[in-house]
């Protein structure tokens, strides 16, 4: 080998171990250790909450108001990265027409975050319909947010006794979760699962959504962050964001059976005008309400006019006695 194959093998070598260290500092990032030692979600918890086992798992929920007969009952889910506190703002407007419950997924908020799960919206789903049935909640209206409402797709199909199907903004189409997310050789869900543990990161995150992201305060950021918090986080979120998929909802729009309502924010980048209306055409016969000045969490930032859309749907669905 001459001198110049001589120079080029040493700078291969050099290239090569360059991006082996590269490498090797990446995954030492994603596992270095972060912040104190986890502790049980239920040390989390405050004098609300309340947990139920479902297929071995802890769930973490709310209930508000009481169940009556002619009474809607709506069950309430969160989207991906978020917990029940999602619907703080919504829940007390809702507690004069409905009985309300709202419950953090397996992965998320207080709720058990288990390695061996299937964390696929499908998944996700079988829980939900388990979760009702656990607490003997009759006919559920199920309205989820984002990732929520693609799993609310599934419940609303599969839940023989659904009676209804409230979307906000929902991950049909379009998920909105950064694509990174979905990539998942070794170590990226670790990565994934470092950056939503981190608080400012996650602020800023949910931020870019909100026409006034002044809504996420301290004390929102406070309770969302409880979620990292827990002795299964690092564990269970890796094995989520090792096993997340985007969407695969859209077969199910042409079975839906229940009323359905679906609400926008107006500003919503992940939801145009146009997957508006062609939710509209794939589930024909569902309401539409798109909210002015708002983004993605409509449910956050107009709380009021997103409790006026579900109030008046629900009448409609279930009319008062004469």
């Amino acid at each position: 080998m001459g001198r110049v194959g001589v120079k080029l093998k040493i700078i291969g070598l050099g290239i090569v171990g360059v991006l082996v260290l590269s490498y090797a500092g990446f995954v030492g990032y994603a596992y270095w250790p972060v912040g104190l030692p986890g502790v049980p979600a239920k040390s989390l918890a405050d004098a609300t909450d309340k947990f139920v086992d479902v297929d071995g798992l802890s769930i973490r929920y709310k209930t508000y108001g009481e169940p009556a007969p002619g009474k809607p009952n709506l069950v309430l889910m969160h989207g991906f990265g978020n917990s029940l506190q999602s619907y703080r703002n919504l829940i007390p407007l809702l507690m004069d027409c409905c009985f309300v419950v709202a419950f953090d997924f397996p992965g998320y908020g207080l709720s058990s975050k288990p390695v061996k799960f299937d964390y696929s919206n499908a998944g996700q789903a079988e829980i939900a319909i388990k979760f009702s049935k656990a607490l003997n909640i009759e006919k559920p209206v199920y309205g989820g947010h984002s990732m929520g409402g693609a799993i609310a797709l599934h419940t609303g199909v599969k839940d023989p006794a659904a009676s209804g199907i409230i979307f906000i903004d929902p991950g049909i189409y379009e998920t909105g979760v950064p694509k990174v997310m979905a990539m998942t050789p070794f170590p990226l869900p670790r990565m994934s699962a470092k950056l939503f543990g981190n608080r400012e990161w996650r602020g800023q995150f949910m931020k870019v959504s909100f026409v006034d992201p002044s809504v996420i305060t301290d004390a929102v950021m406070d309770d969302l962050s409880r979620t990292a918090r827990t002795d299964d986080y690092w564990t269970g979120t890796t094995a989520m964001m090792s096993n997340f998929t985007m969407g695969q909802e859209e077969p199910l729009l042409p079975k839906v059976k229940v009323p359905v309502l679906a609400i926008f924010g107006e500003a919503d980048r992940n939801h145009p005008d146009a997957d508006r209306k062609r939710l509209q055409a794939d589930i024909p016969g569902s309401g539409l309400v798109v909210i002015e000045n708002a983004g993605h969490y409509p449910h956050e930032e107009k709380a009021t006019e997103t409790a006026t859309a579900i109030k008046a749907a629900l009448a409609t669905w279930f009319p008062p006695h004469p």
